[in-house]
């Protein structure tokens, strides 16, 4: 048997062979591995193009029929065929704030209260029910919002907040007409509990991920609670809680069935939170099954693609902000 070096030992030509049949493999596997990870990452890119694409081809008769005009005017009427998207457009940006302006405080108050000050044996309880939260599906709670938060809101907070800000500038605006019970504020509520467990779940992976002895050394120099969560945690974790931010918000906009029960649905433009409105979502959603002519159906088509643009620029604008952070940082 002829004998060959094999790093450094000589070994017989068989176990070289079969070693040098090893690595072929182990190469081979590699560059499969390769392949299919890129095709994976391609096909993301071409769903989303697709996508893309059929939206725009499906939403061209209505943007040549109505231009510009589609995005800056609220009429909406199927019979004469006269179709604007500004009203679907105003309802899901400003639901989606009054969401974001509730979730936000709140998620992150809770995370800090869990990987800070909450007691171990609640801890889990706490965490489990938060989580619960995220797997409701969101037709029950557009049955409860309508059925049980709007009759609540109607009878007591809505009254209260009439009475409350009547007087005031703006306030009075924002919190003027008859109380509902259903609208805008109704659904930005909804919306904010179905966000709060992303918000929260996500903020308090991250805070776990401090180190602890950052902490540590921050209590040990004499700061408080808030003092370590303000210029330690949060410092350290910005990138992830922006991102459950957005995560969230981009939950917000999408809603459909939940906010389909409880905003009303009416397309009209109204100052104040407590009028019925409508969002882009709750709009297809309701006369998609009902949109009779090919100018109908691509006005709806078209609503997608604006909701489409809007997600689109909100997850461009916090990417830009956490490579803004990241370079900062360094």
């Amino acid at each position: 048997m002829v004998d060959v070096t094999w790093g450094g030992a000589r070994v017989g030509a068989q176990d070289a062979t079969e070693r040098a049949k090893a690595l072929n493999k182990l190469r081979l596997g590699d560059v499969v591995f390769h392949a299919v990870t890129r095709g994976a990452a391609l096909l993301v890119l071409l769903l989303l193009g697709g996508v893309m694409v059929a939206l725009m081809i499906g939403s061209l008769p209505a943007l040549r029929t109505f231009g510009l005009d589609f995005v800056t005017t609220q009429s909406w009427n199927p019979v004469t065929e006269k179709f604007g998207a500004l009203a679907p457009i105003y309802g899901t940006l400003i639901t989606s704030l009054i969401a974001m302006v509730i979730a936000v405080p709140f998620g992150l108050l809770i995370a800090m209260f869990l990987t800070e000050l909450c007691p171990m044996w609640l801890r889990r309880p706490i965490g489990i029910a938060i989580e619960l939260l995220a797997g409701i599906p969101s037709i029950i709670y557009g049955i409860w919002g309508l059925f049980v938060l709007a009759p609540f809101l109607q009878q007591y907070v809505q009254p209260a907040l009439i009475a409350a800000f009547g007087n005031i500038p703006v306030l009075s605006t924002l919190f003027a007409g008859p109380p509902y019970g259903i609208g805008m504020l109704t659904a930005g509520l909804i919306l904010a509990i179905m966000v709060l467990p992303f918000v929260t779940s996500i903020s308090r992976d991250v805070f776990d991920a401090v180190p602890p002895v950052l902490k540590e050394a921050a209590y040990g120099l004499g700061c408080s609670t808030w003092e370590v969560m303000r210029y330690v945690v949060l410092p350290y974790t910005r990138v992830g809680v922006i991102g459950g931010v957005m995560l969230g918000l981009g939950r917000a906009l999408g809603e459909t069935m939940a906010v389909t029960f409880v905003i009303g649905n009416a397309h009209k433009i109204a100052g104040s939170l407590l009028a019925p409105g409508t969002t882009i979502s709750a709009t297809i959603a309701n006369e998609f099954t009902e949109a009779v002519g090919d100018l109908y159906t691509s006005s709806l088509i078209a609503l997608g693609l604006i909701l489409f643009v809007i997600t689109f620029i909100v997850l461009a604008i916090a990417r830009y902000m956490l490579l803004r952070i990241e370079r900062r940082v360094g």
